[in-house]
């Protein structure tokens, strides 16, 4: 079982799950202001940005996990803002975060669509990099399997069981990766790398959600599944719906 802790100094103890999760953050803001300024946009204006969406991003993904586990924090409400014991919902997180983003884009006159753009792939790499604080964690893992039987199988809270973390850690990696190359391809419309990440996600996310033991649950739904097949079919409408902006001669409509 790993040790959760990194290190400890005195009274103040530094645990894996934070630091992996502020690392994906910073090296997703680092990315995103480079990709900025290749556009051509005021990197300044962009970490600013970037800023208000962690802070809120946070919040909103802490608020989304207590909301679904309310009858243990209902209960224990101190624990409301232990953060570095887990409980960060990435839906929420994306909600929250992708709502500033707009917001912010608009006040700045960048434009929603194009600061969802850029944030996209910077968005999914922090993602892969912090689920690995979920195994330090021990957190966020599969139901109990044969080792003899499936060779990825971990060893976690006491049994061999799939690594849902490392699926969607593996899974968002191969999203980041073609997302770099997607955003240069020619006659896209704006919004279509925000809307390609939202789909790829979601369906990864999907596929992965059935695997797991500890899913967010509303009755007999997993929460993570119906947002995400939501998610994916109004990002493939926007999408259609988007594309109809470019005339016969395919030229792209600016639309932000």
């Amino acid at each position: 079982m790993p040790d959760p802790v990194l290190f400890a100094l005195g009274p103040i103890t530094i645990k894996w799950y934070g630091v992996l999760i502020v690392a994906g953050m910073a090296l997703g803001v680092f990315l995103a202001c480079l990709e900025a300024r290749r556009q051509e946009i005021d990197a300044d204006h962009y970490f600013n940005m970037c800023l208000m969406v962690l802070i809120v991003g946070v919040l909103g993904a802490r608020a989304y996990y207590v909301l679904f586990n309310w009858g243990y924090y209902g209960a224990n409400p101190i624990k409301i803002l232990a953060f570095t014991e887990g409980g960060l919902a990435i839906h929420g997180g994306l909600i929250a975060g992708g709502l500033v983003f707009v917001l912010s884009g608009l006040y700045y006159r960048i434009g929603g669509w194009i600061s969802l753009d850029i944030a996209a792939p910077s968005a999914v790499l922090a993602q892969s990099i912090g689920r690995w604080g979920n195994f330090f964690n021990q957190e966020a893992y599969g139901y109990a399997v044969n080792p003899e039987s499936f060779p990825l199988a971990m060893f976690i809270d006491g049994a061999y069981r799939h690594p849902t973390f490392l699926y969607e850690s593996v899974w968002d990696l191969l999203v980041f990766l073609f997302l770099l190359f997607y955003r240069r391809r020619r006659n896209l419309v704006t919004g279509d790398v925000f809307l390609m990440y939202a789909i790829l996600y979601s369906a990864g996310r999907v596929v992965i959600e059935r695997f797991r033991t500890d899913s967010l649950m509303l009755g007999n739904w997993r929460m993570a599944q119906v947002v995400s097949v939501a998610v994916i079919i109004l990002s493939v409408s926007a999408m259609l719906i988007r594309h109809r902006g470019k005339n016969q001669g395919g030229k792209i409509v600016n639309v932000r």
